[in-house]
């Protein structure tokens, strides 16, 4: 069942997000009909280091892109994007329609995040902030998560792991059967949606 927003209790966030609430975000894409809606987060290592994992989860079809940063700061999340963008080039923002994440510091530069290396008044996605401590609000993100934690579980110190073991980890998430596919894939579902793109 799910729970609405205005009978949650709400606490004060830290800081006030610079970009949109999720309550302003269209109701279509929590139905989860609709390809190309994001849910971002960042996975900490051990204590005392820096180097931490950017994830991002799509709502339609589960797929995960997991990126080593080396901190968790706003800077280092732009600059992830900033190579996603180059890697998907100008269907990033058909597969990247918005993204939506918490209110932790390394998200605060919603103009940044939103803004496109192509032109300068160009948006390349839209940003949408959970309420605070309302970590449901990202449940695609929370669930991947867990399963990032079967290979690398807390404390792992992400400066010895490898990009190569990284990518292992995106893909058997991306190729592990779930029966809410009737035991396909979020690769097969995404490379589906992909097509439908290039068909455009």
């Amino acid at each position: 069942r799910k729970r609405k927003y205005e009978k949650v209790a709400r606490k004060k966030a830290a800081r006030a997000p610079k970009g949109e609430s999720i309550e302003n975000r269209d109701p279509e894409i929590g139905k989860r009909t609709t390809f190309g809606h994001w849910e971002g987060d960042c996975v900490c290592g051990k204590k005392k280091t820096k180097e931490a994992l950017f994830v991002l989860s799509e709502r339609l079809t589960r797929q995960e892109i997991i990126m080593k940063i080396p901190d968790q700061t706003a800077a280092s999340v732009v600059a992830a994007l900033n190579k996603l963008e180059r890697r998907f080039g100008k269907k990033f923002s058909q597969i990247f329609k918005s993204i939506t994440f918490d209110n932790g510091s390394e998200f605060a530069d919603c103009a940044g995040i939103e803004k496109s290396i192509y032109g300068k008044n160009r948006k390349r996605t839209k940003v949408y902030y959970c309420h605070p401590y309302s970590a449901f609000e990202r449940g695609t993100n929370e669930n991947i998560n867990r399963m990032i934690r079967r290979f690398l579980p807390k404390g792992t110190d992400f400066r010895k792991v490898t990009a190569a073991h990284i990518l292992r980890v995106q893909t058997w998430i991306n190729n592990y059967p779930r029966r809410l596919f009737n035991y396909g894939t979020a690769e097969e579902r995404f490379n589906e949606e992909m097509a439908k793109l290039e068909g455009c």
